[in-house]
C-alpha cells in the first residue's frame, strides 16, 4: 500500500541512537516491532494488571492482551488513512512496557515513593525500558529503536523530565513537551495509538466489568454510547441475551468509534493539508473523534471511573496492591542486597534502581517478593 505524504516513511526515519545497517528484508519500523515482541519486558505484560489482577480470573485482560487490542485497532484505522501500519503496531505494542505491577494502583504508589527522587511516570518508564533497561545486544543497552517509535512511546512527559531528556538528546523525542517548542504534536501514527488506547480500554473494561459481576447490562443503560448499540442490536436480534448481547453491542460500538475516527481525522487532514510528517508535528493534533463521539466517549470514561475503577471491591484490591509496592520499595532501599544492587557499577541512584526493579515486576512476582521479605501473604496467587 502506498503511504500518504503525511505518514512516517521508513526511508525518511530520523534514525536510531546507535547507527546500524539497514535490515535486508524489513523496514526500520518493522524491525522495531520485532525487537519489541522479542523483548523481556513485552513478555512480562502477560502477568501485569489491566483492571483485574492476574490471579482473579484467566479471561480478564492483561497489559499484554490490551496492547494487542490497541495494535489491532490502530492498524485497522492506519490502513484506511494510509499511515504506516508497522509504526503504529510498534508503538501500540510498546506503549505499556514501563507499566508497574498492579496497574495504575502500582504506578500511583511508586510515584508517591519516588516523590523526592524524580517521581515515576509510566510513559517515561516505557522509554527507559527500550532505551536503557533491556539487556539483549552486545553494543548497547536497550532496543535501539527508531526515533519515530520512541516518539510515540513518550505519550506524556512532565516539563522537568522533558528538559532532562532534551539535555541528553537535543531536538529529541521530548522536544514537543518544552515551552516555546515549534512542535505541537507527534506523528499521526503516534496520535492514532493514543486514541486507539482509549477506544480499546473502554470496550474491554466494559467486557471485563460485566464478566466480573461488578457491572451489569442494566447499569450500562445509563451510558448513552453503549446503550445506543445495545438497542440497535436488540432491534435486529430481539431475543439476544447475556454474553452474545454484550459482545455484539461492544462490537458495534467499537466499529462506530473506528469509523468516526476515520471520518473526523480525514476531515482534519484535509483542512490542515500537511504535506509531510514534519508538517504534522507543527500542527495541532489531527487524529480525533468527531465532537459528538468525543463527548459520548468522555461520558463512558466517567461511567467506568465511577462504577468500575472506584467500585469498593476494586478499591480494596487497589489498597492492598499499593501496600505491596510501598513496602517493597522500603525493603529494597533499606537493604539493597535484596535485589543485587551494586552502587559501584550502577549508573543511577539507589532509589531509581529500586523503582526500575519494581516497575519491571509482574503481579505475581511482586506478591511473592513481598511475602519473602515481609512474611505476609496478601494475595493468593498460583
Amino acid at each position: 500500500m502506498r503511504l500518504a505524504d503525511y505518514a512516517c516513511h521508513p526511508d525518511q526515519s530520523r534514525g536510531r541512537r546507535f547507527p546500524e545497517p539497514a535490515a535486508p528484508t524489513r523496514t526500520e519500523f518493522a524491525r522495531d516491532r520485532d525487537r519489541i515482541v522479542h523483548s523481556t519486558a513485552f513478555r512480562r505484560l502477560v502477568y501485569k494488571t489491566q483492571v483485574f489482577l492476574n490471579h482473579e480470573g484467566d479471561l480478564f485482560r492483561t497489559r499484554l492482551t490490551h496492547s494487542l487490542e490497541v495494535a489491532q485497532l490502530g492498524r485497522s484505522i492506519a490502513r484506511t488513512l494510509k499511515l504506516n501500519e508497522d509504526l503504529v503496531e510498534a508503538i501500540a505494542l510498546a506503549h505499556d512496557l514501563g507499566h508497574t505491577p498492579f496497574g495504575h494502583a502500582g504506578q500511583d504508589a511508586l510515584n508517591a515513593c519516588m516523590a523526592e527522587h524524580g517521581g515515576f511516570e509510566h510513559n517515561l518508564q516505557s522509554l527507559r525500558v527500550v532505551d536503557d533497561l533491556e539487556e539483549r545486544y552486545p553494543k548497547y543497552n536497550g532496543l535501539n529503536l527508531s526515533f519515530e517509535t520512541r516518539e510515540g512511546i513518550l505519550k506524556h512527559c512532565s516539563r522537568t523530565n522533558a528538559k532532562h531528556l532534551e539535555a541528553i538528546e537535543p531536538n529529541g523525542v521530548a522536544e514537543r513537551f518544552l515551552e516555546n517548542s515549534k512542535l505541537r504534536s507527534p506523528s499521526l501514527e503516534a496520535q492514532l495509538c493514543n486514541l486507539a488506547d482509549n477506544i480499546a480500554y473502554n470496550a474491554h473494561d466494559i467486557d471485563d466489568g460485566v464478566r466480573s459481576g461488578l457491572l451489569s447490562l442494566d447499569q450500562l443503560s445509563e451510558c448513552n454510547l453503549f446503550e445506543a448499540y445495545r438497542l440497535e442490536t436488540l432491534s435486529q436480534f430481539p431475543h439476544l441475551v447475556g454474553r452474545r448481547l454484550l459482545f455484539e453491542s461492544i462490537r458495534r460500538m467499537l466499529s462506530a468509534q473506528v469509523y468516526d475516527v476515520i471520518a473526523a481525522t480525514t476531515a482534519n487532514i484535509e483542512q490542515a493539508s500537511p504535506k509531510s510528517s514534519t508538517d504534522v508535528r507543527q500542527s495541532k493534533p489531527l487524529v480525533a473523534f468527531g465532537e459528538p463521539m468525543r463527548l459520548q466517549s468522555l461520558e463512558l470514561n466517567r461511567f467506568l471511573l465511577t462504577n468500575l475503577y472506584r467500585h469498593p471491591q476494586v478499591m480494596e484490591t487497589t489498597e492492598r496492591a499499593q501496600n505491596i509496592v510501598v513496602e517493597l520499595f522500603a525493603a529494597y532501599c533499606n537493604d539493597p542486597a535484596q535485589f543485587q544492587f551494586d552502587e559501584k557499577v550502577s549508573t543511577v541512584s539507589l532509589h531509581r534502581a529500586v523503582s526500575d526493579y519494581i516497575a519491571g515486576m509482574t503481579d505475581r512476582f511482586a506478591a511473592r517478593e513481598h511475602e519473602r521479605l515481609t512474611g505476609q501473604k496478601v494475595f493468593i496467587t498460583t
